[in-house]
């Protein structure tokens, strides 16, 4: 492997930044992999409606992965929009000539409720791009166009996953449980004949990008060189983190926060920093401050910011 991994994003772009490939490149930057481009359509997009689309020429498609596969290699690609069966047909030629593991997140439809897959390109995902998959990554109304199962609770879900790997053919199926309700979101995967659930509390936020965000995720941790299991066990964790810190802009579906991430950490770190710091100024100074200081002793605290800040966990104190 790579010192650096390098990710291929095979998608549309959403000219809000919040979805497609804007998300994508967040996500596989926010987890330390290099991310590149295969742009498929362009569309004239915001929070609450897609007014456009254009779609690339499929030659185009594929040609912008050739150049990333021979000059840096890939270590996986995932897919997004992909708009219709001539494009479709390039990718399953791309990954089949350059040889890397694909992550296919079936986009249909947006989060404004904007068709994304043409009718007679539904048939053509199945036959030529699922058998080459590693892992697909459908909601439940995908999961129930893919395989014919309406997934309403976790066993359809199991059901549904089975399905997409035993007829589809691909090596792995995640359904997501976004769509279900309830007080937890459940996604399922299915892999090596068995099931695995995957199972946070439902949190509030944002979710515009979502599924851009979580099977971006798997994708970066696939080219590190994880296992499925553990590659959806991270994405799992990222996703529901990029909703819970969403981003309030827009009148309709605000996007995620790939990059909280990152900023949790760094927020975490200025925060020991600021704590230490105050304690080496306590010190340097104690000679004249120790008049004033009370029996019991000093205390230095400092919490994360908002919107970090939610327990006692979050404050690092001396």
């Amino acid at each position: 492997m790579r010192l650096l991994p390098v990710a291929i994003t095979i998608a549309g772009s959403d000219s809000g930044g919040g979805a497609g490939i804007q998300a994508d490149l967040k996500t596989f930057a926010a987890l330390g992999v290099h991310g590149t481009v295969a742009l498929t359509s362009v569309t004239a997009q915001n929070t609450y409606q897609v007014t456009m689309v254009h779609d690339l020429p499929p030659e185009m498609v594929y040609e912008q992965v050739r150049v990333v596969a021979e000059d840096m290699g890939i270590d996986a690609g995932k897919t997004g929009m992909l708009s219709n069966a001539g494009i479709i047909a390039a990718v399953a030629r791309a990954v089949r000539d350059f040889n890397f593991p694909l992550v296919v997140d079936p986009v249909m439809v947006a989060k404004s409720g904007a068709p994304l897959l043409q009718e007679d390109a539904v048939e053509a995902l199945a036959r030529e791009l699922l058998p080459q998959a590693k892992v697909v990554t459908p909601n439940a109304p995908e999961a129930e166009r893919l395989t014919g199962i309406k997934v309403v609770d976790v066993e359809t879900a199991k059901l549904a996953a089975k399905k997409l790997v035993g007829d589809l053919g691909c090596e792995a199926a995640v359904v997501k449980g976004g769509h279900l309700g309830g007080a937890m979101s459940v996604d399922v995967l299915y892999w090596r004949n068995e099931y695995r659930v995957f199972e946070t509390p439902r949190v509030g936020g944002c979710t515009h990008g979502t599924g851009c965000t979580f099977s971006a995720a798997i994708a970066a941790e696939l080219a590190k060189g994880a296992s499925i299991p553990n590659a959806v066990k991270v994405a799992k964790e990222f996703v529901t983190l990029a909703i819970k810190h969403g981003l309030k802009v827009g009148k309709g579906h605000c996007p995620v926060n790939p990059t909280a991430w990152l900023e949790l950490n760094a927020q975490r770190f200025a925060v020991l920093k600021r704590v230490e710091e105050a304690v080496e100024l306590l010190l340097a100074h104690s000679r004249e401050l120790s008049p004033y200081a009370p029996e019991v002793g000093i205390n230095v605290v400092m919490a994360l910011p908002s919107p970090y800040a939610e327990s006692s966990g979050d404050v690092a104190g001396v």
